[in-house]
This record gives structure tokens, C-alpha cells and sequence, in this order.
């Protein structure tokens, strides 16, 4: 009895010593925690092993290690609700990409930027439901952000998405007939939505999936408690999708402006927007000089060959010459006028940019850059923290441990070296990331 009791002593002191070692205090830093209230100055947050431990001005811990945060600002981490991860590669976006060291590279790119939950939006591939790569991710057993999969998307043959874009897993009914089968596909390897594409791409293609097809679609996801997300482009198939019970819409209207009766529709059916913005500035940026293209944190972001690629004068006389060139310019102001009434009306607004879908869409660059498209379109830099942060994680469903710097959640934050409640691009001036409360990132800039 005396020896048990004296390893039991032990046992307690090694547990509370290892336990120690992996506490950390921040002290004196001001917390945008991602509720949307006003910063709080010069407060400390202690983090145990990878939770959120406690929050306030004076943290007594003996054990713990302990920063001085002095002039620092502290924000959750970015997640994004709408990317694709694996298929791009330098240039191109091809199924040869989609490899296991490609995916975990681009992971890494989006943790070195801050963002540290990332959906990829319908494009993915067996490997990584083969590979336990997802869940791996999830367990953080490996390096970078969490990857979360919408699996194989739907689309409609010789249509969207465009097979040229590495689409060819994705499923093209002919009948409704063939969808309980490929959602049941869907279900086996647990996809987190279900991704429809409806949309002709400016007249690119000259149909659109069915309103049959994809009210089937719906009903089977939801019958199987799954969710959908659509990709549109024109308000008359947003009314349509909201009348057949679509839950989230994965990129900006951008024909008109969204009437007040369909947003009343949205807001009473819990349907999330996410607007996609910089997907909209790319499309005809490109023919004047963006003040941030000559930015070294927007260049690392890019896939080797793309920086020459959008500066050269070819490219930019044919984005210029394009038919649709005058079209994006007004879709993209369209966009950012919807995302005000949108986001005004009480719905849900989460952040997504589509970066990884193609070259002009850099991982890590664009979700900066969405949260400044959003402050231009009228949100505050604090409401546009919370949609890239806490709201983000509502529209995953991972908002029990991950989107706000709170008692018990994952301790996933960006630290930067300015305010940016004065000015929203300092999101970009990165001091260090931590994922689970450890320090994994000084930034993409870092040496």
C-alpha cells in the first residue's frame, strides 16, 4: 500500500509537470476574439496543451511559459468555406497534380497564411479519401490546415464545371434516376456537403443543370443529412434553388441585385452566403496594377510561373480584348453591393474565395484580400473578422472548437504586429500563427 501510494504521487507530479510544460501565457496583447465586439486591450490568455484555458488581465500559472504581446493584436484563425486544394500545380489545374505531396504543400501554404480550416469545395479525388489524408488533417497528425471535403461535386455533361479544370470526377446526371446512388457515394466517404454547379459561365455553355436534376439532388442530400451548396452566378437560379430548399450559396449573385423578398426567403430558411469576392477583382484585375502585385506576401502565394504570367502584357491585352471584360467589372460591383444586402438582411455570411480552383486564385493571398474586398464593400474590419472567422466555422459546422479566441476552444490564432481595426490589410503583417496551441508559422515572408 505505502509503494502504491508513492507512485501514485509520482504519477500525479509527472502528469502536472508535463502538463505545465505545455501552458503558455500571452500577455498584454489586444484580443479581436471574433464575436464581433470591441477589441479588448492589454489582456492575457492562457492556453493549456491545445484549448483555450482562460481569458483575462492577470493569469497566475507558475508552471507556464509566458510572451509579452505589448502592441500586438490577436485574431482567430482564417477558415474558408469555399476553396479547392490538390489540383493545381504552377499553371495548369489537371488531374496529374492531385497528389499526396501537392496537397500537403498546399495545406501548408494556407497555415503559413493564417488559415487554418480549409473546405474544399467539390473537386477532390479517391486519394485523399484512400490516403487517410482527411483525417489525419482533422486529428493533426500532419502539417498545415485541416481539410475539409465536399467529395465529388455535380454538374451536367458538356457543361459546368468545365472538364478542363481537373472536373472529371464530378458526377453529370442524366436522370434523377442516377443521383440516390451517387449520393449514397457521397455519404460512404462522409462527405461534409454536396456541391452543385449551376451556372452557364457567361454563355460559355450552352445548358445549365436542370432544375429537376438538382431539386433531386437536394432531396436526396437532405434525406441523407447532408447539405448542399450551390454555385451560382444569376439571381432567377438563386430563387429557384431557395424554393427548393438549398442551404448554402457557395459564390455572389452577380446579375443584379437581390431583391428584398428572396433575402427575406434566405434569411427565414437559415441559407449561408458565401461572396467569393476576389474570384470577381481576378477575373479583370489583372489589366491595371493592383497596388499588392508587386507585394511579397502576395507573391509567395502564387504557383511558380503565375507572377509572370498575369504581369506580362499579353495576358493583360487579352483579359482587356475578352468580351466579357466590361461584364466582370460589373459583376464584381454587383457582387459587393449584394454581400452589403446580404450581409444587412441578417443572413449568414461566411468567407470563401475559390483560391486553388485555378492560378489566379492564390491559396493564402485571396482570403487577405477577401477580407479587404469585404470591408470595401461596406462591412467594418472587425464585422469582416467574425465572417471570416466565427461565421465561417457556423458554415462548417466546426463552431463548437474552432472560430472565436473563447474558454475551451482550439487555440488556433493569428498574432500580428498591427491594429487592424485601423486598417484591414494589416491581416497581412503577420508575427506568428498557432494551430492547437502550438506555434507552427512566423508567416509565408518568414526566413
Amino acid at each position: 500500500m505505502k509503494y502504491w501510494k508513492i507512485i501514485t504521487a509520482l504519477s500525479f507530479f509527472i502528469i502536472n509537470f508535463s502538463f505545465g510544460q505545455n501552458s503558455l501565457i500571452l500577455e498584454n496583447v489586444r484580443l479581436i476574439d471574433g464575436n464581433g465586439g470591441t477589441p479588448i486591450e492589454n489582456t492575457s490568455i492562457l492556453i493549456k496543451n491545445d484549448k483555450i484555458s482562460k481569458i483575462g488581465k492577470t493569469i497566475s500559472d507558475k508552471t507556464a511559459k509566458r510572451i509579452n504581446l505589448k502592441g500586438k493584436t490577436i485574431i482567430p484563425a482564417l477558415i474558408s468555406a469555399h476553396s479547392h486544394v490538390g489540383t493545381l500545380k504552377g499553371k495548369t489545374t489537371v488531374p496529374e497534380n492531385y497528389t499526396e505531396e501537392n496537397i500537403l504543400s498546399q495545406l501548408k501554404k494556407y497555415q503559413d497564411y493564417g488559415v487554418l480550416n480549409v473546405m474544399s469545395m467539390g473537386t477532390d479525388r479517391p486519394l485523399l479519401f484512400e490516403s487517410g489524408l482527411r483525417e489525419k488533417s482533422a486529428k493533426g497528425e500532419i502539417d498545415g490546415a485541416r481539410i475539409h471535403s465536399a467529395g465529388y461535386g455535380f454538374g451536367v455533361t458538356d457543361g459546368a464545371p468545365p472538364l478542363d479544370f481537373a472536373m472529371d470526377k464530378v458526377f453529370r446526371p442524366s436522370s434523377v434516376n442516377q443521383i440516390p446512388a451517387q449520393m449514397d457515394s457521397l455519404k460512404n466517404i462522409n462527405a461534409e456537403l454536396v456541391k452543385i454547379w449551376v451556372d452557364d459561365f457567361n454563355g460559355k455553355f450552352k445548358k445549365k443543370i436542370s432544375p429537376e436534376i438538382y431539386k433531386a439532388i437536394i432531396t436526396e442530400a437532405h434525406k441523407r443529412n447532408l447539405r448542399v451548396a450551390a454555385h451560382v452566378y444569376y439571381l432567377s437560379d438563386l430563387k429557384q434553388l431557395v424554393e427548393d430548399g438549398i442551404d448554402v450559396i457557395g459564390h455572389s449573385v452577380r446579375s443584379e441585385v437581390i431583391d428584398d423578398v428572396t433575402l427575406a426567403k434566405m434569411k427565414a430558411q437559415n441559407i449561408v452566403y458565401i461572396p467569393t469576392l476576389s474570384l470577381d477583382e481576378y477575373a479583370y484585375v489583372y489589366t491595371k496594377k493592383p497596388e499588392w502585385v508587386d507585394n511579397e506576401f502576395f507573391k509567395k502565394s502564387l504557383e511558380p510561373g503565375v507572377y509572370e504570367m498575369i504581369t506580362s502584357e499579353k495576358y493583360q491585352n487579352e483579359i482587356k480584348n475578352s468580351p466579357n471584360y466590361n461584364l466582370n467589372i460589373k459583376a464584381f460591383e454587383t457582387a459587393k453591393q449584394n454581400l452589403k444586402k446580404v450581409y444587412d438582411s441578417g443572413i449568414l455570411v461566411a468567407m470563401g474565395t475559390d483560391s486553388g480552383a485555378m492560378p489566379l486564385r492564390a491559396q493564402g493571398f485571396s482570403e487577405h484580400l477577401e477580407l479587404q474586398l469585404m470591408t470595401e464593400s461596406g462591412l467594418t474590419p472587425i464585422q469582416a473578422i467574425t465572417v471570416a472567422t466565427k461565421n465561417s466555422a457556423k458554415a462548417l459546422k466546426i463552431d463548437k472548437d474552432f472560430g472565436t479566441i473563447e474558454v475551451g476552444k482550439m487555440a488556433d490564432f493569428i498574432i500580428l504586429n498591427s491594429n487592424l481595426t485601423e486598417n484591414i490589410k494589416n491581416t497581412r503583417d503577420i508575427f506568428s500563427v498557432y494551430k492547437a496551441g502550438k506555434e507552427v508559422s512566423k508567416g509565408p515572408l518568414a526566413k
